[in-house]
């Protein structure tokens, strides 16, 4: 289906805006080279618009692929990826999960959402400090698994900001 540069404007595309030394940096993540600087947000705001307005305007007039929003990218994540990983660790995080009672895959999907959930949280922290932090040291609270009294030190995990 051909759309037209004011239909393209009207889906939801990635907007990415960075504070950079008193201006601000903005581009459209799915247009590779198209960005622009603003003085403030609202500024760095018009300026991409006003970019991305011309992105599209050439990638029609050449005839080029332009890429939907992620948003609406069906096919692009499927739940699924290969993982290669050294048998020992395998082997023990089978084991810990079967300690669980759970299968391997649940067991993956806690420790990878934790984790990724500490790193948004450092990466709040970063946006909003005036200035460089470092990185936040964590100590688990251990949790006991009934039966086995086997020590699980990924539940429960508490935050603990140097300096703050």
């Amino acid at each position: 289906m051909k759309r037209t540069v004011e239909e393209y404007m009207a889906l939801p595309y990635t907007i990415e805006i960075t504070p950079d030394e008193g201006s601000y940096f903005v581009k459209i993540k799915e247009f590779e080279g198209c960005m622009s600087v603003g003085n403030t947000k609202a500024d760095a705001m018009a300026m991409i618009e006003d970019a991305m307005r011309e992105w599209l305007a050439v990638a029609l007039e050449d005839k080029l692929d332009i890429p939907l929003p992620e948003a609406m990218q069906p096919d692009r994540y499927s739940g699924k990826f290969p993982l290669r990983m050294p048998k020992m660790l395998h082997k023990k995080l089978a084991e810990s999960a079967d300690s669980d009672g759970i299968s391997l895959n649940q067991y993956m999907i806690m420790l990878l959402s934790e984790r990724n959930a500490f790193a948004e949280v450092k990466r709040m922290l970063v946006e909003r400090a005036p200035q460089p932090c470092e990185e936040p040291e964590v100590e688990p609270a251990m949790t006991y698994t009934g039966a086995s009294c086997k020590v699980l030190p990924f539940y429960n995990r508490q935050l603990k900001v140097v300096g703050a």
